[in-house]
């Protein structure tokens, strides 16, 4: 039997996270006290029912009871029962921005504020989360991106390196992205702004694409960021470190740090990382 436990911060997505598994065919329980887990995974592997696929959802909601958590793990291994964990996270910002816009108080808010809980949340979630087999960062991540991710990895079974990378593409005119972990300056390519015929357009039509990768400064950089990159990406690793923010800008935010942004990410695509891409300045 393939057991999945969800687990993660609270608004992070774990309820479209085990909806995505059900609708793959798992049996799913939300909000289950990880004290039961033991109990509610025997029962279904001795099931008449061909329950071969289970998933469930155990996190802060269950308050006190949540601290049985490793209690359970650690029964669950003795038992012989197989397990992995899948941890949602995204940024603080993120998290905020979605519980104002649902006018939810956070579960570990009490009469502080969401960013007290969100704080308290990442304590008592630290071990667990370094626990977790599979962590994915829904940060500017759209339903049809995290259902993409979840797919991948327990449906089509892709190996992914336990990291989250977000390249973003942005003008300096707008001002440097907050939450930026890495930021390169491409305004040292050539501008497509200033050619008549290319102005209009942006770093994801292939004519402005064709005219910026057509130099060979251009390819040249690509060539050095990305083998700093894979020198860099698995000491993150080492460390850590489940999401990272790369930042791309150019003048305005339309033309050269768009296309890089989407050549990078390609290339980081095909090395097996997952990698989100926000265009933040494409449309002003």
């Amino acid at each position: 039997m393939e057991l999945v436990i969800i687990t993660g911060m609270s608004g992070a997505g774990k309820s479209q996270a085990i909806k995505v598994l059900e609708d793959i065919n798992y049996y799913c329980m939300d909000n289950l006290p990880p004290a039961l887990l033991p109990n509610f995974a025997e029962l279904c592997k001795s099931s008449s029912m061909d329950v071969s696929k289970v998933a469930v959802v155990a996190d802060i909601r269950g308050g006190i009871f949540f601290e049985d958590l490793f209690n359970s793990l650690k029964e669950l291994e003795n038992k012989g029962i197989k397990y992995s964990i899948l941890f949602l996270d995204a940024s603080d910002e993120d998290l905020i921005k979605r519980f104002k816009e649902l006018r939810r108080p956070h579960p570990l808010s009490y009469a502080g504020t969401i960013t007290d809980g969100i704080a308290k949340e990442r304590e008592k979630l630290e071990e667990v989360k370094k626990k977790s087999n599979y962590i994915i960062d829904t940060t500017n991540m759209k339903l049809g991106r995290l259902k993409e991710e979840i797919l991948n990895i327990f449906l089509k079974g892709n190996i992914y390196h336990n990291l989250s990378i977000t390249v973003i593409s942005f003008g300096y005119k707008y001002g440097l992205p907050k939450d930026s972990d890495l930021v390169f300056d491409v305004r040292f390519l050539p501008n497509p702004h200033y050619i008549d015929h290319l102005r209009n357009f942006t770093g994801n039509d292939k004519s402005v694409q064709d005219y910026v990768m057509s130099f060979e400064t251009t390819s040249e950089f690509l060539d050095k960021l990305f083998d700093m990159l894979k020198f860099l990406l698995p000491l993150y690793i080492k460390e850590g470190k489940s999401s990272l923010v790369i930042a791309i800008g150019c003048t305005g935010g339309k033309h050269r740090s768009v296309t890089i942004s989407n050549y990078l990410a390609k290339m980081l695509t095909d090395e097996n990382y997952r990698v989100l891409i926000n265009h933040r300045d494409l449309g002003k």
